[in-house]
């Protein structure tokens, strides 16, 4: 491999292990330069993000048990999801099962048992920066609600799905609307009806007035169902509406009709 062909590989280590050492060497020998990561993972993944082809996880023997670097790793892997990256995990197969369970999108990764053969590891190591997929970006989701504990709640059922962000106010949804890039642009905004200060109303008012937002399709949240307040919400000519009232599966049932359309 030449100079022109090196990769840069994000090492991320729980807890030290001489074995990395050997790891890294062996990355070096095949000519990829690499970064080990032993703190403020997800942190150091982002600021790194495209400029690595591949990010290894090294899994202590104890990761199972230890609530703490489980967290650590579903952290890693929602921050790799969301930079849309590669990522490689060696580990003892006898927890591949649970982790399996406990993190969602884990097996969309690829797995490499421990002991660690040299050769072994070339060959996926390569593999696997060199394996082309179509990753499908998924549907970005803006929350807009004064009510912190209901945004959440919103974005644990659809979190899975959808990548979602959470303001808690109108003018805070306008300047994050306007502050993000077009290439990561937000697909969908479920707004809150009734907030203090300014309210959805006035939100969608100023969004339709922007060139940059004015596309964006908005869902209302409201906890008023009467026909009076429901023919008000839709009299602004919104997306959609959703009671608070509502379950997860129809919330998700009316995003997925919503991007169907689209």
């Amino acid at each position: 491999m030449g100079a022109t062909d090196k990769k840069d590989i994000v090492i991320v280590m729980l807890q030290y292990s001489v074995v990395i050492k050997g790891i890294e060497r062996k990355l070096t020998d095949m000519g990829y330069n690499t970064a080990i990561i032993t703190e403020n993972a997800q942190q150091e993944i982002l600021r790194i993000g495209d400029d690595a082809a591949l990010v290894i996880v090294y899994l202590p023997p104890d990761i199972n048990e230890a609530h703490y670097k489980l967290k650590v790793l579903h952290g890693i892997c929602q921050t790799v999801e969301n930079i849309e990256q590669k990522m490689l995990l060696i580990g003892e197969i006898k927890y591949k099962a649970d982790l399996l369970e406990e993190i969602p999108g884990f097996s969309k990764y690829t797995w490499l048992n421990r002991p660690v053969d040299p050769e072994t590891l070339e060959k996926t190591v390569n593999k696997e920066i060199e394996r082309k997929e179509v990753i499908e970006r998924k549907h970005r989701i803006l929350v807009v609600d004064d009510d912190p504990a209901y945004a959440k709640i919103v974005r644990e059922w659809i979190k899975d799905e959808y990548r979602v962000d959470i303001v808690t106010a109108g003018m805070q949804a306008i300047t994050f609307l306007l502050k993000t890039p077009e290439d990561d642009r937000v697909d969908l905004i479920l707004l809150d009806y009734e907030m203090p200060v300014v309210d959805g109303p006035q939100v969608l008012q100023m969004l339709r007035q922007e060139e940059a937002t004015a596309h964006i399709p908005v869902i209302f949240l409201t906890g008023n169902g009467t026909r009076e307040a429901v023919s008000r919400v839709m009299e602004l000519k919104p997306d959609g509406y959703l009671l608070k009232t509502a379950k997860k599966a129809d919330l998700l049932g009316l995003l997925a009709g919503r991007f169907k359309k689209g």
